[in-house]
């Protein structure tokens, strides 16, 4: 089996004594997209921050290589890409400068970064707005950019958090074709997404996060065997789900209506 790129080991993290991750340990592998799923407040977006060494753990270690990542963080970032859950752009920036930005602290040559950054307007259909200040842009022209800037520098480990989100039909589909690309290139992506539809397709191995542990971790064909459901959304709903959601719709509705 291949060697592990990616690795948390026993991560915790406190916030006023509280643990909102409470000993994740995973693996992703090169070849591999890890779905990392969880309901709001499960600890997803935390672990994603201790995994890129934007948040330093309470306990535990993050490991790239076999090596912690606190040895050498300015030669991990080199060879990690992020799209965080929310937008970090600077807003008075057009999407090209943007682009430069992130290119320059990335130390990409100028001749690369240039071809890069016109191909992949191009190619994500920002070419006509790459001028305009960013603060002009949908939600998912900005996703666009962050997605962009993420690919910049040909990372080996990429992290995705809601990579998705604000993406109209055909980026989305885009977006899947490019992420089973880049594992079969040997890119190691952790992916965090509420599509549960994308991740069921996409995804070689889930990992099923709730309160802050691991609850399931397993291929998406073996969750559905050993659960007895047709669908990774059953299998989620009844791992981690307290509530009945049909039900809850159905009270919402006589609510609204006046029936309650």
């Amino acid at each position: 089996m291949t060697a592990p790129l990616l690795e948390a080991r026993h991560l915790v993290k406190r916030f006023h004594g509280i643990k909102v991750v409470d000993d994740v340990s995973f693996v992703v592998r090169p070849g591999e997209v890890v779905g990392y799923l969880g309901p709001n407040g499960s600890g997803k977006t935390t672990t994603g921050r201790m995994l890129t060494g934007l948040m330093e753990p309470s306990s535990g270690a993050v490991l790239f290589g076999g090596r912690s990542i606190g040895d050498d963080p300015v030669a991990y970032r080199r060879r990690l890409g992020y799209v965080p859950e929310e937008p970090a752009l600077y807003s008075f920036l057009s999407g090209r400068e943007q682009l430069q930005l992130i290119g320059r602290l990335r130390e990409i040559p100028e001749d690369v970064l240039e071809h890069r950054m016109r191909a992949l307007l191009q190619l994500f259909g920002l070419a006509d707005a790459a001028e305009q200040s960013i603060s002009a842009y949908s939600k998912g022209m900005k996703q666009k950019v962050l997605i962009i800037g993420a690919l910049l520098h040909d990372p080996d480990v990429l992290i995705f958090d809601e990579p998705d989100s604000g993406l109209d039909v055909t980026a989305a589909l885009v977006l899947r074709h490019l992420v089973d690309l880049l594992a079969s290139r040997g890119k190691a992506v952790l992916y965090s997404s509420h599509v549960l539809e994308v991740v069921e397709k996409l995804c070689t191995r889930v990992i099923v996060l709730h309160r802050g542990r691991i609850v399931a971790e397993d291929t998406v064909d073996q969750l559905r065997t050993l659960m007895s459901h047709e669908s990774l959304e059953q299998v989620f709903a009844q791992l981690v789900l307290e509530t009945n959601p049909a039900q809850t719709a159905r009270d919402i509705a006589d609510v609204v209506a006046g029936h309650a």
